[in-house]
């Protein structure tokens, strides 16, 4: 199985490719994957298979095997980032603004060409194998939690959740993994302080909400440094302060907005408490007016033990021992964990650094992926898919 794997994933590459270029060069960003959604139904119309509809712009293919076996559900995401593109790609974003900086576009494609391999060897499948295609995944609430909400999933409940991403710290060809805990709850913070504002040669006159958000943000850290227990990873940023003044013009508001990450749910809770109780204390004792609002976003992100170890062990099957690494936790946050909290997920890391030139992490307007991984995606994926529908309930 692993060799017919290899070659289809090798004859349906340049396939592949296209599509991925031509999703990297029209990203949209989430829950508005109207464009995306239209492509990847024609092409899997051209490939005579019948989609459904979820979470608005996501979609979901069945394929059904000839005998009874597990459900596995394959999962990708289609959305991209707002941030400008900065690559010199003949085929970078035409949308100014929108960028696939994290790598969908790579994941979307990589699934389809999962799809056309398991078209190829669906005598080989048990059970039913379920291709989901989510918008949303860089947005909270997240896609995850429309899928969830639609009952979709429901109706064949999952034995199995499979999830990749790229990882440009790993060459092509290689992939990552961890068992348990993996990725950090992930939370937004929005603070609105209120002075009085007014001319910058007068502070004496004034209640400055620039020096009170200033010590806010210096401040809250020791929620961090004194109040996390330090066996619990844990994260406060912010990455927007927003003083709309000038330089003799204080502003009457600040707004601050910042997130806030860690891998234990009761410390997760009373950080909440903590963050609220404080930044009212700094911003009244000051003198102003606090408006404080914490958006829960996504879970923390856990493996399955068991799923996890026999993904692995397929790795290594599928490309050598040395292509796989254990992978540290991180303190990024995925919406795949809405999932991992309810089925047996395994989330995976796929490398698609190059080796002979510097690269730049997700998120990074100079991000590029290297597209010789797509064949190692799309094909240690259906090696896994199969290996799974295989297995007895």
């Amino acid at each position: 199985m692993k060799q017919q794997i290899i070659e289809l994933s090798d004859r349906f590459y340049p396939e592949i490719l296209e599509i991925r270029r031509h999703l990297h060069q029209h990203p949209e960003l989430s829950f508005k994957e109207v464009k995306t959604a239209a492509f990847i139904r024609q092409v899997l119309k051209n490939w005579n298979l019948n989609t459904r509809t979820v979470a608005d712009t996501g979609l979901l293919v069945d394929i059904e095997g000839a005998k009874a076996g597990p459900v596995v559900v394959l999962r990708a995401d289609i959305d991209a980032l707002p941030i400008d593109e900065q690559t010199n790609l003949a085929f970078k974003s035409a949308n100014p603004g929108v960028m696939h900086a994290c790598g969908h576009d790579m994941h979307t494609a990589s699934l389809l060409g999962v799809l056309r391999i398991l078209i190829e060897l669906k005598h080989l499948i048990r059970g039913r194998i379920r291709i989901l295609f989510q918008p949303g995944e860089e947005l909270l609430p997240g896609g995850a939690k429309k899928v969830l909400e639609s009952g979709i999933l429901d109706e064949y409940p999952p034995d199995y959740m499979v999830a990749q991403h790229v990882y440009p710290e790993l060459p092509a060809g290689s992939m990552g993994f961890r068992s348990g805990q993996y990725m950090a709850s992930t939370d937004e913070i929005y603070i609105e302080v209120t002075g009085t504002g007014g001319h910058g040669g007068m502070p004496h006159k004034l209640i400055d909400p620039v020096l009170i958000a200033s010590h806010l943000v210096v401040n809250l850290q020791q929620i961090v440094s004194r109040k996390a227990p330090p066996e619990i990873p844990t994260v406060l940023s912010f990455g927007k302060f927003d003083a709309p003044g000038a330089t003799n013009v204080i502003p009457e508001k600040v707004w601050l907005e910042g997130t806030f990450r860690t891998l234990d749910e009761k410390w997760r809770a009373l950080a909440h408490d903590e963050i609220r109780h404080s930044a009212r204390g700094i911003i009244e004792a000051m003198g102003g007016k606090a408006d404080v609002r914490i958006v829960s976003g996504f879970p923390s992100l856990i493996n399955d033990k068991k799923l996890n170890n026999i993904a692995e062990e397929l790795a290594e099957q599928y490309s050598g021992i040395d292509s796989v690494v254990n992978l540290p936790i991180r303190m990024t946050g995925e919406d795949f964990a809405r999932y991992s909290l309810i089925y047996p997920s395994v989330y995976y890391r796929w490398g698609t650094g190059f080796s002979d030139r510097d690269n730049f992490p997700v998120h990074h307007p100079r991000f590029e992926a290297n597209e010789l991984a797509l064949k190692t995606g799309m094909g240690y994926m259906a090696f896994l898919a199969l290996a799974l529908s295989g297995r007895e309930k």
